[in-house]
C-alpha cells in the first residue's frame, strides 16, 4: 500500500467532480502531518487542510500545487510547482488544497464550477 493511501484512510473523502476525490483533513493530527515524508499522491487526488493559511514543504518528497480558499469558498489563489523546505502564506485564506505539482489548476476549477 502507498504512503499516502495509509497516511489519508480514515479521513473523510469528498468528490468535487471531474473525477477528483478530496481528503478531509480537520482533526488537528491530520493537518499537522499534512503530505510530509509521503510518496506522491495520483494526480486525481489531494488534501483538503481545513482551518490554514499557511504551510510548509519541510519534509515533502514531491513538489505541490496549492488551492488557497477563503472562508467563503471562493478560489483566492493557486500557487504551483513549490518546491520542499519553502513556506507559503496567504493571508485570505481559510483553508487550502495541497496536491502533487500540475494538478492545482483541476480542482480549483473543479472547486469552483460545483459553486462552493
Amino acid at each position: 500500500m502507498d504512503s499516502w493511501t495509509n497516511r489519508l484512510a480514515g479521513l473523510p473523502t469528498e468528490d468535487v467532480g471531474d473525477g477528483l476525490t478530496l481528503h478531509v483533513a480537520s482533526a488537528y493530527n491530520a493537518r499537522r502531518k499534512g503530505l510530509a515524508k509521503m510518496d506522491a499522491m495520483p494526480p486525481d487526488h489531494a488534501l483538503h487542510i481545513m482551518r490554514c493559511n499557511s504551510i510548509h514543504t519541510i519534509g515533502m518528497r514531491f513538489a505541490l500545487d496549492l488551492v488557497w480558499l477563503a472562508k467563503d469558498g471562493r478560489v483566492v489563489r493557486v500557487d504551483e510547482d513549490i518546491a520542499p523546505r519553502k513556506f507559503k502564506l496567504c493571508t485570505g485564506a481559510r483553508t487550502v488544497i495541497e496536491t502533487r505539482a500540475g494538478s492545482g489548476r483541476r480542482f480549483a476549477d473543479a472547486w469552483s464550477e460545483r459553486g462552493a
